[in-house]
């Protein structure tokens, strides 16, 4: 394939209307609190970082207005819309999932008390419209002919109006006529992650997940072309070394998947490799070697797969056979062959569990070596098979002072002893450091040998590895309370000349240990989506901000 850089025909585009009025945007993502999955604790160690991952959906929809409107976008996890922000905006529009509802309505409070439309989208009131009854505006399901209603509404109106109205999508924005998300509008080296989607919808149906009925079983896609065209956008406004494909499951269409794969090796070749990539995948990739391979060549390093349990009875309960379709323990060795580290989701309180079912989590963590695992209590969405069974069984619990909204057939104190048994042994330090140093020898060493190009050796990069490795052994090899453990890893990392791995393992290390240190404190929550009304945080960023 050439190295040269292909030309991009731009198929996607803004919205076809042209404005008769000139309207000031103010675009805001509200702030979701601190979590296991957005890395907090790392930030520190990275120098500028403020937040996980840019949020994709608002910034698509930030894109797609009209290009004769003015757009402000902020995202408050970075810096919070000040009086000035609302002030200046002819309307305000928020995206974000269930876990952000609090943040949501406060948002649209501030912009009420200056007089402003308020509009909301995205998941959460895509799917439960009625948590916000105040907004001007709702904006129900994805990009597609319900933004151009609504952008032709703001053109014609200046004011409230006088009761809330509705705008759903009945037919979608095809995926590749997507524009590219207005990385213009932020910095980039704020953010922990960058993140980039492919496709949308997953073919399978998990109860506990929303995926299907919100977004569909037949995964919709970009072309090859515009993946590229995004990752060249996306380094115009910095690099933040890693992007994560949002994808609900990256292969979800491995056709598709095999068709984008040599257009990813290509760009990184043209590219030098500047980035590592990541993705979210069903834990049966493990058996196609063909993909595998492309997959290792692009450079992917890390694929997340939601794992859930190790019992058999319980996957078969939840309806994610797949994981059965070979042994789990082989899939990880399978995909740890290809030089990418497994992370897994774990998820406690299923109908199936027993009070052997913390022991034989804590086996199989021992097993698999898997380093990170994102270790929650079972948690009911709306528009789930789990949610709609457990309100006819008579199991949902609204109780803000509970970690989970479901009815638990254990006791439920005893099912969360199990969970922080489980986070507080995995995340002991030398146990940690132990899965680390196997994946440093197993996993690390499998990957393919980049380059020593421009992109990568760069001031600006060096600087950066060396702003971090600085950090890591003064905040964590002088000043941290498990010191001793990390040098144990890190003396050996330097002799062998390993920095960039010991620079992963101590920055994601230092956030797992410091987190679980809280939750043993009983200061963290044991599901990413029990704080919903008391502060915020969703489990999932890493997987679903791309809808408006």
């Amino acid at each position: 394939m050439s190295l040269e850089k292909p030309l991009f025909e731009k198929t996607t585009r803004n919205t076809s209307q042209i404005p008769r009025n000139h309207r000031r945007i103010l675009c805001i993502f509200p702030k979701y609190s601190r979590s296991f999955g957005t890395f907090h604790h790392a930030y520190p160690l990275r120098g500028g970082v403020r937040a996980f991952m840019p949020p994709q959906g608002i910034l698509v929809v930030a894109s797609y207005l009209p290009k004769e409107w003015e757009v402000r976008f902020i995202d408050e996890n970075v810096n919070s819309a000040t009086r000035a922000d609302f002030q200046w905006a002819d309307v305000v529009i928020v995206s974000g999932m269930h876990i952000q509802r609090p943040q949501m309505n406060q948002i649209n409070q501030l912009a009420h008390q200056e007089g402003k439309i308020t509009v909301v989208g995205g998941p959460s009131v895509s799917g439960c419209p009625e948590y916000y009854p105040e907004f001007d505006i709702l904006h129900l399901g994805e990009l597609g002919d319900a933004t151009d209603q609504m952008i032709e509404y703001l053109d014609l109106h200046s004011n409230r109006p006088p009761q809330q109205i509705r705008f759903e999508t009945k037919e979608r924005l095809p995926l590749n006529e997507f524009p590219i998300p207005a990385y213009h509008l932020l910095n980039l080296n704020d953010y922990f992650l960058g993140n980039i989607q492919f496709s949308s919808g997953c073919p399978y149906h998990c109860e506990f997940c929303d995926i299907p009925e919100l977004y569909g079983n037949n995964p919709r896609l970009k072309t090859p072309e515009q993946v590229s065209a995004e990752l060249d956008a996306m380094l115009e406004y910095g690099n933040p070394g890693a992007v994560y494909f949002v994808d609900d499951n990256f292969v979800g269409n491995r056709r598709a998947v095999m068709q984008l794969l040599p257009h990813l090796i290509d760009w990184q070749k043209r590219n030098g490799y500047p980035i590592q990539f990541a993705c979210e995948a069903t834990l049966n990739l493990a058996q196609s070697p063909k993909l595998l391979e492309m997959m290792r060549e692009a450079y992917f390093c890390t694929v997340f797969c939601g794992i859930e349990t190790p019992e058999p009875e319980a996957l078969n309960a939840i309806s994610k056979t797949h994981n059965l379709s070979m042994p789990i323990l082989e899939a990880i060795k399978v995909l740890n062959s290809y030089g990418m580290e497994v992370v897994s989701g774990i998820i406690i309180g299923f109908d199936t569990d027993t009070p052997a079912t913390a022991d034989r989590i804590i086996e199989f963590i021992r097993l698999s070596q898997i380093p990170m695992l994102t270790i929650n209590l079972l948690h009911a969405l709306p528009r789930t098979p789990l949610w709609r069974r457990l309100e006819k069984e008579g199991r949902l619990i609204f109780d803000e002072n509970r970690e989970s909204n479901i009815e638990f057939l254990m006791p439920y104190e005893q099912v969360v002893e199990m969970w922080r048994r489980c986070i507080t042994t995995a995340y002991e330090p030398e146990f940690l450091y132990q899965r680390y140093a196997y994946n440093m020898e197993h996993t690390y060493s499998n990957r393919i040998e980049v380059p020593n190009s421009p992109a990568r050796t760069s001031w600006a990069n060096i600087k950066t590895g060396l702003t971090i490795l600085t950090n890591i052994l003064l905040r964590v090899g002088i000043l941290g309370n498990y010191r001793n453990t990390f040098w144990k890893m890190a003396l050996p990392a330097f002799k062998a000349g390993n920095i960039e791995q010991l620079i992963h393992v101590g920055l994601v290390g230092h956030h797992l240990i410091q987190f679980t240190q809280e939750c043993a404190k009983n200061e963290e929550s044991a599901s990413f989506y029990s704080q919903k009304i008391r502060n915020t945080v969703h489990g999932k960023t890493v997987s679903q901000p791309r809808f408006f």
